[in-house]
């Protein structure tokens, strides 16, 4: 083989590749600025739907890190380089990862549904996973919760969908459940006009919906009244505490009892025949 018979096989081998080259190049090239014109867009629509900041990056650093693979893949074919190796060894390592997460994706799952439904939000007094406290952050893994005694309680997003969730700062004002037993030899209407005054002269609670006071119970020592006023939900505790102490007051003032369990014992002596002396 001569000298020209070689450049001219590497000339072609050169044009060949060299194409081939450049169309990867291309492809790698347009396919970024695609992938970043998608993340863009896509971070648009997100953020006109007010979707948490944490979710719109995410999403679209996925986004684009998926699409930039696409076209990775896409080079190499162009290459002549066999690509179906490739891909399933991404899908294995994917489906490895997936596993040894699930946790992990589980928590992450939860925590993107919650950003999106939104069934609380920062600042909401919730009940959940066994804890009840106000909501300090949403991350997508976790969620971050101050309890009333001010202990910091980080929750896996994923127990807190598991289950049922309460929101007690949803409508803004909640109910408080009282109850008040008095004797049975004490004056009902009495109880119930004391009770209403207390009521009316505490301007936390609501005109409307209207307080309840209500006999709900012949007890087996006391006539019990259910006492179930509105208030907003950051007065709930205060109110709540302040209710029991002026009912006990008020009630001692006016000669009205709260009764308090009571046993009777008898004693029994032998008299010595057989018999027994009660005393």
């Amino acid at each position: 083989m001569n000298i020209d018979n070689i450049i001219q096989k590497v000339w072609e081998l050169v044009t060949f590749y060299g194409i081939k080259v450049i169309a990867a190049i291309v492809i790698l090239i347009v396919g970024r600025w695609i992938a970043m014109g998608f993340r863009k867009l896509l971070e648009r629509m997100m953020k006109s739907s007010k979707l948490e900041p944490t979710i719109i990056s995410f999403i679209g650093n996925l986004s684009y890190i998926a699409l930039l693979i696409f076209f990775i893949i896409a080079a190499l074919n162009q290459l002549g380089i066999q690509t179906a190796s490739f891909i399933a060894v991404i899908g294995a390592a994917g489906l490895a990862i997936g596993l040894a997460l699930q946790g992990s994706l589980a928590n992450f799952a939860s925590g993107f549904l919650m950003i999106i439904f939104r069934p609380f939000k920062v600042g909401d007094y919730i009940e959940g996973a066994g804890v009840a406290g106000v909501v300090e952050e949403i991350q997508i893994f976790t969620t971050t919760m101050t309890t009333p005694d001010n202990k910091t309680v980080i929750i896996p997003n994923a127990k807190l969908t598991e289950g049922n969730l309460i929101n007690w700062s949803t409508k803004g004002t909640r109910r408080v459940d009282l109850v008040f037993g008095i004797g049975y030899g004490d004056d009902i209407d009495k109880a119930k006009k004391i009770m209403s005054e207390i009521l009316s002269a505490d301007e936390r609670i609501l005109k409307s919906p209207a307080p309840q006071i209500a006999v709900s119970e012949l007890a087996d020592s006391s006539v019990n009244f259910v006492v179930r006023p509105w208030v907003k939900s950051g007065d709930y505790w205060n109110v709540y505490f302040d209710l029991v102490e002026k009912v006990k007051k008020t009630f001692d003032k006016e000669g009205v009892s709260i009764p308090f369990p009571q046993r009777d014992i008898h004693i029994y002596e032998h008299d010595g025949k057989g018999g027994e002396v009660e005393e």
